[in-house]
C-alpha cells in the first residue's frame, strides 16, 4: 500500500472501528457458545463500531461481521495448518480458542474467542460437513493468515456516513460490486466464502430453471458474501440455546420472572377469578370444551 492511500485509510480504519459501550443486558451468554462451538462453525457477531452500523443498514441485517471457528490448537488435524496458526498467535495456553477472521485495518488474523465475550453472537453450523472437508476448511483459512484487508471497501463503507457531494462522482462505487476487489485482498465474509467453496459447499447458491424445467445451481461470486447469508442460508443451522433450560423434567412457569418487565409495565398479569373458575372447570358429558 503506497504512503497516500495508508494517509487517508489509517485514520478512516481508526475512526470506524471505534467501539461503541458495551451493552447493559447480555443479549448472548458466552460461556454457553463456546461451549457449544465446533471447528468450522460460523460465528455471527453484532459489530458495535461505526463501521458495523453501516454494514448492518447495508445488508439489512443484525450482522455485521463473520469469523471462522477453527477451536484449539490441538483440534486442528492438518499440520500445516496447526503450525501457521501457532506461528501466528505465538505462545498461548493449550486450552485457548481461535478464531480466523478478516478483520478491518489488520488482515487475515487469527485471534483469541474471547475477543467477542461482550458481543451479541450467533452459531452458524455447515449441515453435514464431513470431516475431511472440514479440514479442508481450516487448511484454507489458516493459509489466508496475513492477507491484507480490501482498502477499497473501507472507502466504499465509509462513503455511506458522509454527504454525497462530499466524494467525487467516480468514488461512488457500489458496495459488494463483483469487480471493485483484487483477487489478492479480501473481507471478513469473503474469506470464509472462498473457504467453503473449495469444497464446494453451498452458502446461498443462485437457483435457475432450465428451458425443460431443471433445476441448476451456481455459486455466488465470493466477494458478493456477507455475513448475513450465512443466517439465511438453508444449508446452515442456527445453533440457539437457552439461558435457563426447561425440557421434560422442568417448566417454563418456573422461570424466575422479576415482578416487573423491561419498560416499566407490570410483570403479572391479573386474571379475574371466574376466567380461572372456567379454565380449570372439567367440562360436562356432552358439552364442548
Amino acid at each position: 500500500m503506497g504512503f497516500l492511500a495508508r494517509l487517508v485509510s489509517d485514520p478512516l480504519t481508526r475512526w470506524l472501528t471505534t467501539p461503541t459501550p458495551t451493552r447493559t443486558f447480555p443479549l448472548s451468554h458466552f460461556d454457553r457458545i463456546r461451549q457449544e462451538l465446533k471447528p468450522c462453525d460460523v460465528l455471527l457477531v453484532a459489530g458495535r463500531s461505526r463501521i458495523s452500523e453501516v454494514v448492518k443498514v447495508v445488508t439489512q441485517s443484525a450482522w455485521s461481521h463473520a469469523a471462522l471457528y477453527v477451536g484449539r490448537l490441538h483440534d486442528i488435524e492438518d499440520d500445516d495448518a496447526r503450525a501457521m496458526l501457532a506461528v501466528h498467535v505465538g505462545e498461548r495456553s493449550p486450552g485457548e480458542q481461535f478464531v480466523i477472521e478478516s478483520h478491518l485495518g489488520q488482515g487475515t488474523i487469527a485471534r483469541p474467542l474471547t475477543a467477542y465475550r461482550e458481543d451479541h453472537l450467533r452459531i452458524c453450523r455447515p449441515a453435514g460437513l464431513s470431516l475431511s472437508d472440514a479440514r479442508t476448511i481450516l487448511a484454507y483459512a489458516a493459509s489466508r493468515l496475513n492477507t491484507p484487508y480490501d482498502v477499497r471497501q473501507i472507502l466504499d463503507l465509509a462513503r455511506f456516513l458522509l454527504p454525497w457531494g462530499v466524494l467525487p462522482r467516480r468514488w461512488r462505487s457500489s458496495l459488494f460490486r463483483a469487480s471493485a476487489s483484487k483477487a489478492t485482498r479480501t473481507v471478513c465474509s469473503t474469506m470464509i466464502a472462498e473457504a467453503f467453496n473449495a469444497v464446494q459447499f453451498p452458502i446461498l447458491p443462485l437457483v435457475q430453471a432450465d428451458q425443460d424445467g431443471q433445476l441448476k445451481l451456481f455459486r455466488r461470486n465470493p466477494k458478493l458474501c456477507t455475513p448475513s447469508d450465512f443466517d439465511y442460508s438453508p444449508y446452515f443451522e442456527i445453533i440457539k440455546y437457552a439461558f435457563m433450560d426447561f425440557g421434560h423434567h422442568a417448566n417454563y412457569r418456573l422461570l424466575p420472572w422479576s415482578e416487573a418487565d423491561v419498560g416499566g409495565a407490570s410483570g403479572a398479569v391479573q386474571v379475574p377469578r371466574d376466567a380461572l373458575a372456567a379454565a380449570r372447570r372439567r367440562p360436562e358429558e356432552g358439552e364442548l370444551p
